[in-house]
């Protein structure tokens, strides 16, 4: 089987190296760009299976390289998980929203990037084996299997983590779910991320879905449900 590879994004050499040795020992292939623009160039070149961004970088930051890649239809796909010495929430949430799969503050164990990695291609991995049944909701169709969601035909563009919120709450039309829950089932138990960041990707599947967006319902003081 090939390895899967990975590119790290960090203008700090040490801990480039220090990302890529754990890379390299856990299995996979992986390769580094010290700026945003290398990044852009190495990506497009490269076509790596999963990205390791840094948000502090010079001149180009890492919010603009996740924008550019998320925006560039022959990237738009590859999961990024951030780096972000910050640990603010506004930055966390401005990823996210921008396309961002995940995110981890500086400074942080090799142990968790490689289960943060492990997670995100798992999940890829076992996406087709969910409960494949299509999900219909008058013009809106949900389609597990493709990871695929259309409104009269027309393919929504959605995010991967946008599509997995969509097919959660949809799955039990009338069923209230808390952010928490939404969390879990969508990221995985115990996944740190702000009750803000859920209405990020609500906010997003909303727009997305235009008129349709009334489908989704919010609970004040609760969460979120599909409309029955």
């Amino acid at each position: 089987m090939a390895k899967e590879k990975i590119l790290v994004v960090e203008d700090e050499e040490d801990i480039q190296e220090l990302i890529r040795y754990n890379l390299e020992k856990e299995g996979y292939h992986a390769f580094c760009a010290g700026s945003g623009e290398e990044a852009l160039k190495v990506c497009r070149k490269e076509q790596p299976d999963l990205i390791l961004l840094d948000i502090m970088l010079p001149a180009m930051d890492g919010l603009q390289v996740c924008r550019a890649l998320k925006q560039d239809e022959r990237t738009r796909d590859i999961p990024i998980i951030m780096l972000t010495a910050k640990g603010e929430e506004t930055d966390i949430v401005t990823g996210l929203e921008l396309g961002a799969e995940d995110y981890i503050t500086k400074p942080f164990s090799p142990r968790i990037v490689i289960a943060r990695i492990r997670s995100i291609f798992r999940r890829r991995d076992t996406a087709d084996t969910d409960d494949d049944s299509v999900i219909k909701h008058h013009e809106l169709l949900i389609h597990p299997g493709r990871h695929e969601a259309s409104i009269k035909g027309k393919k929504l563009d959605l995010t991967f983590t946008e599509f997995r919120v969509l097919q959660f709450l949809a799955r039990r039309p009338g069923w209230v779910y808390t952010r928490h829950q939404i969390v879990d089932a969508v990221r995985g138990e115990d996944y740190p991320v702000t009750d803000r960041s859920v209405d990020v990707q609500i906010v997003g599947l909303r727009r997305k879905l235009g008129p349709y967006g009334k489908y989704i319902e919010t609970v004040r003081g609760v969460g979120y449900r599909f409309q029955e």
